[in-house]
């Protein structure tokens, strides 16, 4: 019905709404960044947030403009079965709420490498921080500028990559290293109510052009239209649903720093908790309206010259002048606002877990400009490698097949030392080192010189067992009893009964294992009728 997007031109009007939102939103970070002295003011909002920031600043974390790209391009590539990532995070987010997200707030750590500490020693503590660095930048920042950049060059298409994506950093950086995570909060709130306005916007605009909703489900290849694949599926076959997703959320929404800052910043447990589950209950939509309009797409453009063009070209195409500006700055904001997320994790990283262990002594004050400095050194590293993730196939692929090989032994560490009091520091080395090697060798076996060949959602879970195993095993040869702190770091029956006698004094609606199973039930109906 259309053709590929060529060269993009804006209004007079979608410009102005451009620069005012962009203004705007570096001003609302900069104005929020005004008291932090002290180290927890600065990576930890004071550790004062409540649900309902929790939950929008965990939503536009995750869906920012590297979501919109790539589950719309994944959808008319691969079919809406990208979504079961989406549902998937549901049911990982109660079992968190349940067994984990306790313990890290009682803890009081400001990042999830300490508290990995905590549990086994300070080994398992610098790995895990540089590989978190590792995947923050040239993952989760570089993936953000890339696709912030490729709308960008729709634009300007004689600018190169890396001079657009030195911008978007660049205008992120200015209130992230002035006011940490409460100027990163206080600006994905404003961001998730854009972000899922412009979303609605794309999402009926991309309905009524493909000619509505029955149009696009009779047009569109019911095999594209399922949530449940067979074994030998490209994108998410059913096996890799079952064994593979959830280990890949459980790093994402567990146990990375990116996302677990903000978390850690919550109030209280209550709140921590119910900015969880709401975040949960707002994923839900996401397939209505960031990954449907991917599906659509493929009777509007049927040959388009890559996935990760779609978005854009939804944008460019069908959107009236103004709120073309708008949509826009919405997604240009979200590439910053996430750029700002990863960013400020990453300083958090360098300044509590090196900075702090190597110079014990160092004020609040002086942690604090660690923190600045390591921004901006961050932010370099991002901008160069961003233009980079062009060369792979698509950009879901790429983050996705990354998380694969490179995560399953820290999910080895925290799920068996959650509920394994035996599980100790000999162990943790063991499986750090031997799941490094494993998930390297997999990794130039199966994606670079292919001598095996199987999905990315196989690896993931066939190195998560033999981490597992060797966890087990050393811990078990070298076994030593578990001390008292390690003691309240693993979850048992007991507690699940103490707090049951707590929750049962409370009323239905702040009970969160009432919360939790309405999520549940609500995740299953959409996957029901979607199957």
């Amino acid at each position: 019905m259309f053709d590929a997007l060529g060269p993009a031109k804006l209004g007079t009007i979608d410009w102005f709404v451009v620069g005012a939102y962009a203004l705007g939103l570096v001003a609302l970070g900069l104005f929020v960044a005004r008291r932090h002295a002290r180290p927890e003011d600065y990576f930890l909002a004071s550790r004062a947030s409540g649900w309902m920031s929790i939950g929008l600043a965990l939503l536009a974390s995750n869906i920012s403009s590297t979501a919109l790209v790539g589950l719309a391009g994944a959808a008319y590539s691969i079919g809406i079965s990208v979504y079961d990532y989406e549902w998937m995070a549901c049911v990982i987010l109660v079992f968190f709420c349940i067994f984990l997200l306790p313990f890290i707030l009682r803890s009081q750590v400001y990042t999830m490498p300490e508290y990995l500490e905590r549990r086994y020693d300070g080994r398992a503590r610098l790995y895990f921080a540089l590989l978190t660095l590792f995947l923050n930048i040239f993952v989760d920042s570089a993936g953000c500028l890339y696709c912030g950049a490729l709308l960008c060059r729709l634009i300007f298409p004689a600018l190169p990559l890396w001079q657009i994506a030195a911008v978007l950093a660049g205008l992120a950086g200015i209130y992230t290293m002035a006011g940490g995570l409460r100027a990163v909060i206080y600006t994905e709130i404003v961001q998730s109510v854009v972000l899922f306005g412009g979303a609605l916007v794309i999402s009926v605009a991309a309905f009524r052009a493909a000619g509505g909703w029955d149009a696009v489900m009779q047009g569109v290849e019911p095999s594209m239209l399922s949530l449940i694949r067979p074994i030998g599926d490209a994108g998410v076959p059913w096996p890799g649903l079952v064994l593979g997703v959830p280990l890949l959320g459980f790093y994402y929404w567990c146990t990375n720093q990116f996302m677990m800052q903000r978390v850690m910043s919550a109030r209280n447990l209550d709140h921590g908790r119910w900015g969880v589950l709401f975040a949960g209950l707002l994923k839900l939509p996401i397939l209505f309206l960031m990954v449907l309009p991917g599906t659509a797409a493929l009777l509007l453009y049927p040959h388009l010259p890559r996935a990760d063009m779609v978005y854009p070209t939804l944008i460019f195409t069908l959107l009236p002048a103004g709120l073309t500006g708008l949509v826009i700055a919405g997604f240009l904001a979200a590439t910053m606002t996430a750029i700002a997320s990863t960013l400020n994790s990453a300083a958090t990283l360098i300044t509590m877990d090196v900075a702090r262990k190597l110079a014990p002594a160092m004020s609040g004050r002086r942690l604090v400009a660690v923190g600045r400095i390591s921004t901006l050194g961050l932010m370099a590293l991002a901008v160069l490698w961003a233009p980079q993730i062009e060369h792979f196939t698509s950009l879901w692929q790429y983050l996705q097949g990354v998380l694969a090989y490179a995560v399953p032994p820290i999910v080895a560490l925290f799920l068996v030392g959650m509920f394994w009091r035996g599980a100790n520091a000999t162990g943790a080395m063991a499986t750090l080192v031997v799941g490094s090697l494993s998930g390297a060798g997999l990794f130039l076996s199966n994606e670079v010189y292919h001598l095996t060949e199987f999905h990315f959602l196989y690896a993931a879970p066939l190195l998560l067992a033999i981490d597992a195993t060797v966890l087990i095993a050393v811990s078990l040869w070298s076994w030593a009893p578990a001390s008292a702190a390690i003691e309240a770091l693993v979850w048992t029956p007991a507690f699940f009964r103490e707090e049951s006698g707590r929750l049962a004094a409370e009323p239905f609606w702040r009970n969160y294992r009432v919360l939790a199973a309405a999520l549940l039930g609500l995740t299953a109906i959409v996957v029901i009728l979607f199957r």
